[in-house]
């Protein structure tokens, strides 16, 4: 398996921390030299190892903070919306 590349470009915020150390954040990663996402996942206290998460595109993530916020999202052309909860 190809290792995984990873670098935190900037920390937006711990959300809670576990009792062994590991805090889930809000962060954006870049993944394998890729543009930066913003992504939620736990992280061990030295960041060199984490959980599963999720990220999120820029377009996606300006989806979730209208949905929190009660609005409307347009979605776009692209999406298979028979896919959507």
């Amino acid at each position: 398996m190809a290792e995984l590349k990873y670098e935190i470009k900037e920390t937006i915020g711990v959300l809670s921390e576990n009792a062994k150390g590991w805090t889930k954040e809000f962060n954006r990663v870049s993944w394998n030299d890729y543009p930066p996402k913003y992504d939620i996942r736990e992280w061990s206290p030295d960041h060199s190892r984490m959980g599963k998460g999720v990220t999120l595109s820029d377009e996606e993530f300006e989806n979730l903070k209208k949905l929190i916020n009660g609005e409307n999202v347009e979605i776009g052309d692209d999406v298979d919306e028979s896919q959507i909860i």
